[in-house]
């Protein structure tokens, strides 16, 4: 069963919640973050993307970035933007979408789960990347964003939930330059604290990462190290834990992640389409924009037309949790055999577009001469990504996309 806790949030005043918080580190390139944070010292990006008070173009992994991370986030404390709460506390965390909200547990996760596979991985992770991560935890002392886990559905979890939002005003509530609504609450009381520590303990088997696998990986590398290294280990320790959301899955909705090509690998338009139609039921659309309405059906974008695929029978195995998914069924009919795609992530002849960006994105690269074409995907739903993670399968890279993203700097996790 699952180890979730409360624990002492630093956190900042109701009043620099929405100035102080920003879109997490992995989402936007230097410029980009620099670019958030102009005029705004308060922004948590000071602490999570330093560089953009050095030189940009330094290596976001000198040494020199996380010392002025280390640097930025006491000086946020000594300036009082950032405070400790007196008792450790769970939180709920909203967030609102086209009129779609989801209600998150915020609270401390246990490192150990991680390494025994109570908290379940869909994803590959990266060394260098889990490095990055593990390098700012260690330098702060904390773990500054959270990760966005889930889990199935627990009625009193949910009526909990229910009961503090429909008859308290939450203590943060903004809507972000994206447009996504956020609010959050503090669960003050101490009965409520230890009865949803509780319940996780009988009622949750497993937690699953939804977002931030490499966020988790260090944090978790991180407990283990520290572990390591203290004769005294008494599993109490703060290292032992890290920071989470966690959203019941029956609120969650995976939006698509798309793929845009570069080249035919030497085939016509015509040639391709010929090729295609071997693995795929094709009808042209024509230059009106189509999205893909259910599983196995997908869009493509070419020559200023669109076209929609419906994949033939033979090319999924519904038996198969990775065999059933479109993204596989495009890399095995497509991909590798008629564009010579072999290695998703290495690749400089594909790039990926989450849905979030719509598909008027994919069709603008590919009519600015950039891309040669674009693939619309049908997203993942919940219940692939639990089956996946369940059955101890990883999951082809960028699958999935989440969306809104947690706002990093509404809460952080001191390991002191």
């Amino acid at each position: 069963m699952s180890i979730v806790k409360p624990f002492r949030g630093l956190r900042p005043d109701k009043k620099l919640a929405a100035k102080l918080s920003c879109l997490p580190y992995d989402v936007m390139n230097a410029k980009e973050a620099a670019e958030m944070a102009k005029g705004n010292e308060q922004s948590f990006l000071h602490i999570t993307r330093a560089e953009i008070d050095l030189d940009i173009n330094m290596d976001p992994h000198s040494p020199t970035v996380y010392k002025k991370a280390v640097e930025n986030f006491k000086m946020f404390q000594d300036k009082g933007w950032l405070i400790k709460d007196d008792e450790p506390k769970f939180y709920i965390y909203a967030q609102t979408m086209n009129g779609r909200t989801q209600y998150g547990i915020t609270g401390c996760a246990f490192t150990d789960d991680y390494q025994n596979e109570i908290i379940k991985k869909h994803e590959l992770t990266r060394p260098d990347k889990e490095d990055d991560r593990m390098v700012l935890i260690n330098e702060l002392n904390a773990n500054a964003e959270p990760v966005f886990f889930s889990y199935r559905a627990v009625p009193e979890i949910d009526e909990i939930v229910k009961n503090i939002v429909e008859n308290n005003s939450p203590e943060y509530d903004f809507v972000s330059s994206d447009g996504f609504g956020h609010q959050f609450w503090v669960i003050n009381d101490p009965k409520t604290n230890q009865n949803i520590e509780k319940l996780f303990s009988e009622k949750v088997p497993y937690m699953y990462v939804a977002d931030g696998h490499h966020r988790t990986a260090a944090a978790a590398r991180v407990g283990l190290e520290r572990k390591a290294k203290n004769p005294n280990h008494n599993g109490n320790e703060e290292y032992n834990y890290f920071l989470a959301v966690i959203f019941p899955d029956n609120q969650l909705k995976i939006i698509d992640y798309n793929r845009v090509i570069k080249d035919l690998n030497g085939n016509s338009e015509d040639e391709f389409l010929q090729k295609l139609s071997t693995s795929f039921d094709i009808e042209k659309k024509g230059s009106e924009i189509y999205k893909p309405q259910e599983l196995h059906e997908m869009s493509l974008y070419i020559g200023g037309n669109w076209y929609k695929l419906n994949a033939k029978q033979g090319t999924y195995d519904d038996n198969d949790p990775i065999g059933v998914l479109d993204v596989t069924i495009l890399t095995k009919q497509v991909l590798d055999p008629v564009l010579d795609i072999k290695d998703l992530r290495t690749s400089k002849r594909i790039d990926f577009v989450g849905g979030i960006r719509g598909l008027e994105e994919l069709k603008r690269r590919v009519d600015s001469g950039e891309m040669v074409c674009a693939f619309a995907m049908y997203p993942v739903s919940m219940d692939q990504l639990l089956n996946i993670a369940d059955t101890g399968n990883i999951m082809p890279p960028k699958t999935t996309w989440f969306e809104p993203k947690l706002r990093s700097g509404l809460v952080v996790h001191t390991l002191d």
